[in-house]
């Protein structure tokens, strides 16, 4: 574990997720800072700051510092600011991704990660779980590694599962299903290596993986409920709670998240920026 000069990094999963201070995202990050805060995302795969009251505008320029951004296809953003997705529940609306998931992997390209900000949160409930799938890769059999060493699965934003995290009260449901099956399929690798660390991770979710590439459909299924049920595990994860103006950066090739909704009725408001990838998996 490297050491940092101007930032403080506190562990608080037993292999993912860091809580970080020392850092203003209001404000542009100098080349030090910047690298320690890019050190300590790869190193800790998601990392939160807190109290970070800053503007869309703000926001999003904090986000540019680490790439190009990514407009989302179909989730709602706002009129402003277009690479700003507005995920929002209430009494009668909601839009919860509780299912482990990483985002956007039916791009061909799919992002490097998000930096997602609580603008509101509920009394009670509403935490999100990070899964590290380092861990998740090295903690299968050498039996199933060589199984699926290069093997591929498709990914497609009109699978079905999708649907699931808009419920029938948003009226973005009907328009997600229609819009969705414009969008093409894409190929990535079962086991992913990762660009920067050279680490391999499972790449496979519950929101966008379709189905294995090579095998039958009902051996696919059954591979798939296996990897699924296994990134589980929760000695792989974090568990996050929000306030009001936290932040979680996370690094979309090695990790994935579940939003727990469990906050009923509740009001909860948050605003993510992507960050591209930088080129295919």
């Amino acid at each position: 574990m490297r050491s940092y000069d101007l930032i403080e990094v506190k562990p608080l999963g037993g292999t993912i997720g860091a809580e970080i201070s020392g850092v203003d995202m209001s404000q542009p990050l100098g080349n030090q800072l910047f690298q320690e805060v890019h050190d300590a995302l790869i190193e800790n795969q998601v990392i939160f700051f807190r109290g970070q009251d800053v503007t869309p505008a703000e926001h999003v320029a904090f986000a540019r510092q680490f790439g190009t951004l990514q407009v989302h296809p179909l989730v709602p953003h706002l009129e402003d600011h277009p690479e700003v997705l507005v995920l929002e529940s209430m009494e009668g609306k909601r839009t919860a991704a509780n299912a482990w998931h990483s985002d956007v992997t039916f791009d061909t390209e799919p992002p490097l990660g998000s930096i997602l900000l609580a603008r509101e949160v509920p009394n009670r409930g509403g935490d999100t779980l990070w899964a590290d799938m380092y861990a998740a890769y090295e903690a299968l059999s050498p039996s199933m590694k060589r199984y699926l060493e290069g093997m591929t699965a498709v990914h497609n934003a009109g699978f079905a599962q999708f649907e699931k995290t808009f419920e029938k009260g948003d009226g973005r449901a009907g328009a997600v299903k229609e819009e969705k099956h414009t969008i093409p399929s894409s190929e990535h690798p079962v086991v992913r290596t990762h660009p920067e660390t050279g680490r391999k991770a499972l790449y496979v979710n519950s929101i966008f993986t379709e189905r294995l590439r090579g095998v039958t459909r009902k051996e696919s299924r059954a591979i798939l409920d296996y990897l699924f049920d296994h990134l589980q595990t929760p000695e792989f994860t974090c568990r996050f709670h929000w306030e009001k103006n936290s932040v979680a950066f996370w690094d979309n090739r090695c990790t994935q998240h579940y939003a727990i909704a469990d906050y009923g009725g509740s009001h909860r408001l948050m605003h993510r920026v992507t960050v591209n990838g930088d080129k295919p998996v």
